[in-house]
């Protein structure tokens, strides 16, 4: 069992101190994908960062420009291309003189786009600078890393704040959920290789763009990965029970999701499908696909 964190102090647009170094506004678009919002989070004081502005609502960048007043806004850093991350982030730039940092949507995200997939995709985003692996980005007090993270997308970035020993992971994970991977740009293997890359670096926090923080992040971690080789084991068992499709396997599989995640359930099915045919465990007639047919190796 995944040691989900749930409980959440806030409200709507208040400014809340939650480390020394960091500030959170929490956004007022709660849904399947974004629990209780879009959790904005500030870093130092006078010369600040801003991660993950969010969705371009008046209230909640009302709440920002509030909560930044009195500071100067160096660096605006996004962690990837979705609705609910990164439309914000230019404007935001522009209103304090700053720059955005991230990297570009894809040029083909495909299903990342379809309707009841994740918050949909912010398929114009380009940031003004273009980050790699290691690039440290600082400021009085503060010291931040882009640690590259693709999985739950191609672009995925985590940004690691030294003084705390903290990650900024975006959606790479969440202390509320599991990770939505959704190909053709999103991928299990990516995404299992970024989760070993982080547990190696033995931060003392999480602080995800959806949720409470995760503290014991080693366990949490542990129980993300072993979750996924369970779904990968119950994949294998239903092809082995006479399931040959991703629509027919997601009903069982997922009988106590909410049926609203479904059409994303059936995508992470998909994902794990590419890796075990990858790994000559699973095999297909033609090339891996949502309605493909599926039998063991």
């Amino acid at each position: 069992m995944i040691p989900f964190v749930r409980e959440l102090d806030f409200e709507y647009g208040r400014c809340d101190q939650v480390s020394p170094l960091i500030r959170r506004v929490i956004a007022r678009n709660p849904g399947p994908f974004t629990y209780t919002g879009t959790g904005v989070y500030i870093v130092g004081r006078g010369e600040v960062a801003v991660i993950d502005p969010g969705p371009d609502l008046a209230e909640h960048f009302d709440a920002l420009k509030a909560a930044l007043a009195g500071d100067r806004v160096t660096h605006v850093l996004v962690t990837h291309h979705h609705l609910d991350h990164s439309p914000l982030a230019h404007p935001l730039a522009q209103a304090f003189g700053a720059k955005v940092h991230g990297l570009p949507a894809p040029a083909d995200h495909g299903e990342a786009a379809s309707p009841g997939l994740e918050e949909g995709a912010d398929d114009r985003f380009r940031p003004d600078v273009t980050l790699t692996d290691g690039d440290v980005i600082s400021g009085p007090g503060w010291t931040l890393e882009a640690v590259m993270t693709p999985g739950h997308t191609s672009n995925h970035i985590c940004f690691a704040l030294k003084e705390e020993n903290a990650l900024f992971c975006g959606d790479h994970i969440m202390g509320w959920s599991t990770t939505v991977i959704t190909p053709p740009d999103g991928d299990m293997g990516d995404y299992f290789a970024s989760l070993a890359k982080v547990r190696a670096r033995n931060f003392d926090v999480l602080w995800p763009t959806h949720g409470a923080p995760v503290r014991e992040v080693t366990p949490f971690i542990d129980a993300y990965v072993a979750h996924r080789r369970a779904r990968a084991a119950q994949i294998l068992e239903a092809l082995g029970a006479g399931l040959t499709t991703i629509k027919a396997m997601v009903p069982s599989l997922y009988a106590a999701v909410d049926p609203r995640l479904h059409p994303a359930a059936a995508h992470s099915v998909f994902a794990h499908m590419i890796q075990l045919v990858r790994e000559g465990r699973v095999v297909t007639p033609g090339e891996p696909g949502l309605d493909a047919e599926y039998r063991l190796a």
